[in-house]
């Protein structure tokens, strides 16, 4: 078994640090956020991620898993050190790598004895290279090293499971020995026959960037198909439906909605776009699916608007579900901000509930009315707006919703209402692609 460092407690430092010593390697995380790593001790999470608790909580317990802010102590006991610090939006949509390069300086500063050097965070091709130029120039002790590019592909909301029964590994690295420390990392996977794929260090980046680019833009050709069904009176759960069937489609991500959010396919879709500009190519799919996304936030709140003939001045209106999506407390990008901003804007006053996220909106917008369970949110409100996919959203009590609402409008961006439903007990409606003619 390895002895292995994480750099970084984010959802991904966090996650895969937990999952790999649920391997059965011994893992320390560590980051320079002292007040993170008090609570990791304390046996609290920072972040919202389902079934994460358990997992930290066992590996801890059998102590395989700790928490440090001794970063160069954490570096010299290691034999492997994972760089999974985060890598923000920077200018003109590129990466802002200032921790991953501050993370290489603090390696090559400790390194005492050979180890692999291998990075989770999500980076632009070409920072592997610098990495290795990074570290080579502050190892003054000259300690040999490998460097491995290893990109998470782990969903916000299901990243536990998708750690420990990944559809595939990406191991990026030069020479049979990096391979082979990488491939005892991931043993438990490899005897189950998990794909395990060795390439290059750029071509592993780029998979990562590739793999988040074209997920955005199978989510933004399903929305303009869904404004076509709009359009015509088509129902897109069924062209979605049908068209997922065919083996080479697939029905993922073929779901319509308020547009993607979060932390990583708006600030990858731009990384790509920039990277692609750096090495004069064009990937104007990409483009086209960031223009879509966007457009398609506004579209949601022309949407509601229309439900009140344009005047929203002076109108209550309940906003339920803050994160992107369902499962995360994550707001990062969230089709939501752009739809509480746009009627603060206009006028209209704002009540919201979330069953994980008020809290973090609360930061975005601090004058937010925030509300601890949906009813209280949709009480005597003119309209109601349903933003994320929470299953208490799915299960909602339409008549008891009604009673509670001054007017029956409901805007479903996330198309979990039955038709049938709204309209026997006479709500004004509208949905993605799904309003009957």
């Amino acid at each position: 078994m390895k002895i292995i460092t994480i750099i970084g407690t984010g959802y991904v430092g966090l996650v895969s640090g937990a999952g790999i010593s649920d391997f059965g390697h011994n893992v320390v995380c560590a980051d320079i956020n002292e007040d993170k790593i008090k609570q990791l001790i304390n046996g609290q999470i920072p972040i919202y991620e389902p079934g994460l608790y358990d997992l930290v909580d066992r590996n801890v317990k059998h102590g395989r898993l700790s928490f440090s802010n001794d970063i160069a102590g954490s570096i010299e006991n290691s034999d492997i050190i994972f760089i999974a610090v985060g890598t923000p939006e920077g200018a003109n949509g590129t990466s802002d790598l200032t921790a991953v390069y501050e993370v290489a300086r603090a390696i090559g500063n400790s390194l005492n004895g050979y180890k692999v050097v291998c990075t989770k965070s999500t980076v632009p091709i070409g920072t592997g290279a610098e990495i290795l130029k990074i570290i080579k120039d502050t190892n003054k002790s000259k300690n040999d090293f490998d460097y491995v590019s290893n990109p998470e592909f782990l969903r916000e909301g299901s990243a536990v499971k998708d750690f420990l029964w990944p559809d595939r590994v990406i191991i990026g690295a030069s020479n049979e020995k990096a391979f082979d420390f990488m491939k005892d990392v991931y043993r438990p996977l490899y005897i189950n026959e998990t794909p395990i794929i060795e390439t290059s260090i750029e071509t592993a980046e780029l998979i990562k960037y590739a793999s988040n680019a074209f997920l955005s833009v199978k989510i933004s050709y399903i929305n303009e198909i869904a404004n076509i069904c709009d359009a015509i009176g088509a129902d897109v759960h069924v062209v979605s439906k049908a068209m997922g069937i065919d083996g080479r489609i697939s029905p993922k991500f073929l779901h319509p909605g308020p547009g993607f959010g979060g932390s990583c396919f708006p600030k990858d879709t731009k990384a790509l776009i920039a990277m692609a500009e750096a090495l004069g190519t064009d990937v104007k799919v990409v483009e086209s699916a960031i223009e879509a996304n966007q457009s398609q936030k506004v579209r949601m709140v022309n949407k509601l608007i229309n439900l009140f003939n344009d005047d929203v001045h002076g109108k209550t209106i309940a906003i339920l579900g803050l994160s992107f999506k369902a499962q995360t407390d994550d707001v990062r990008e969230s089709p939501a901000i752009n739809m509480i901003a746009a009627l603060k804007d206009r006028g209209a006053i704002i009540k919201a509930y979330d069953p994980v996220a008020n809290e973090n909106m609360k930061k975005i917008f601090n004058d937010l009315d925030i509300y601890n369970s949906w009813e209280d949110a949709v009480c005597d409100a003119d309209g109601v707006v349903i933003m994320t996919e929470w299953n208490e959203f799915r299960g909602l009590d339409l008549p008891r919703l009604k009673d509670l609402v001054k007017s029956p409008n409901i805007l479903d961006c996330r198309n979990i209402l039955n038709i049938d439903d709204l309209e026997s007990l006479g709500f004004h409606y509208d949905n993605v692609g799904r309003k009957k003619a």
